[in-house]
């Protein structure tokens, strides 16, 4: 087990090699060798699980006292990892960092004591993926108002409300890279970028809203600009963690695979996926209109991952290098879909999604539910 001397230590070695956080700079692609040799060694060992089966934890969760519910779910069944928040669904850290980090405002102290956590998901041999995300982030929005996307002269937000940052801005990337990078210190092995995106119906504003479109101005249409933004973010995101040894892992809409690109989120199913390490297509049931030639798909959950999983296995079976693939399956009631489009999520359909993937030769999967309340008796291995 590492001491906490050794573990800041590290951190000290590595923050000297790159640039201080405080100075908020893009580093030049060709790195000096000896930069580009280090790995970072954070202290903990954790070993990849012969296949990733995982759930999310909030950060409210992961420093509370569901906490130890969720540390038993685990440790008596075949789960084996938890995605957890280190940049929320609004901007927030999920822990404070030292007061004189740059990103110590925009933190709060939802997990009290990150090093006693993660030592605690090394004793119990749990894989940590942090989870950030990424231009979804009406924190940073609201305190940069240049950095996301603005209407009649104030900073637009979508119908629940929330804002975006602008995947066009470098500076943008920056910030949300170095978040990323002060996880990989933290010891996760892993780092799950999410909201990757521009907003949904962003092809109905791209020429109503005010914004930068900072390097992208050259002739192509609205839409390849937006795809090369997210695709270069990705994979400027891999080559600044490849020193820290974690792999890269980000979130899509699971019908991005199924269409040659999204045209207003700028999600590119191949292309993103020739960038990262995991692709983690968000596939539950209640999140698709008709598709597949399934009318009601949230009452269908097998046919439902069963039809996706065979469009995926050919998309990225085409690839030179595919990634692993690890997709979000569904483990709540979608009861806001209303009478006759829903059923209740239990432990046959938790399964049914399983047992498309493993019959479709996919083996890792993550479970969603935003409150963090998991369907007990599940036979995750269907054994």
């Amino acid at each position: 087990m590492a001491t906490d001397k050794s573990h800041a230590e590290g951190e000290e070695q590595l923050l000297a090699s790159f640039h201080v956080l405080k100075d908020v700079q893009l580093m030049e692609k060709d790195w000096p060798e000896e930069i580009a040799r280090y790995t970072f060694n954070s202290g903990y060992t954790f070993e990849y699980p012969d296949a990733v089966r995982g759930i999310f934890v909030t950060g409210h969760s992961a420093g509370g006292a569901r906490f130890e519910t969720l540390l038993e779910l685990v440790n008596t069944t075949a789960l084996n990892a938890m995605v957890i928040d280190v940049k929320d669904d609004h901007g927030y850290l999920t822990f404070r960092p030292d007061e004189d980090s740059p990103f110590y405002d925009v933190s709060q102290r939802m997990i009290k004591d990150p090093e006693e956590m993660m030592r605690t998901l090394e004793e119990n041999e749990i894989y940590p993926i942090a989870r950030v995300v990424v231009f979804k982030d009406s924190v940073l929005a609201k305190e940069r108002p240049e950095l996301s996307f603005k209407e009649n002269g104030e900073v637009w937000v979508n119908r629940r409300g929330e804002a975006f940052v602008n995947p066009f801005l470098e500076e943008v990337w920056e910030y949300n890279i170095q978040i990323a990078e002060k996880a990989a210190q933290m010891g996760f092995q892993e780092i799950q970028f999410d909201y990757v995106r521009f907003p949904e119906g962003f092809e109905r504003r791209d020429e109503i809203l005010d914004y930068e479109v900072g390097k992208y101005t050259d002739g192509e249409d609205n839409v390849q600009k937006r795809v090369d933004a997210v695709t270069d973010f990705v994979a400027y995101a891999r080559e600044r963690l490849q020193p820290y040894g974690v792999d890269v892992s980000v979130d899509i809409f699971g019908y991005a695979a199924t269409i040659s690109e999204a045209p207003g989120i700028g999600q590119n199913f191949t292309r993103i996926s020739e960038n990262v390490d995991v692709i983690s297509s968000m596939i539950y049931p209640s999140h698709w209109t008709p598709y597949f030639g399934i009318d009601k798909p949230d009452l269908h959950p097998y046919e439902l991952v069963d039809a996706y999983a065979k469009v995926e296995n050919e998309v990225l079976g085409a690839l030179d290098d595919p990634p692993t693939s690890r997709p979000w399956i569904q483990d709540f009631t979608a009861s806001y879909l209303g009478a006759g489009n829903y059923k209740v999520y239990g432990v046959n359909e938790v399964e049914a999604q399983i047992r498309a993937l493993y019959e479709n030769e996919i083996y890792e999967f993550l479970l969603w539910n935003a409150g963090n309340s998991y369907t007990e008796g599940v036979n995750y291995l269907l054994e």
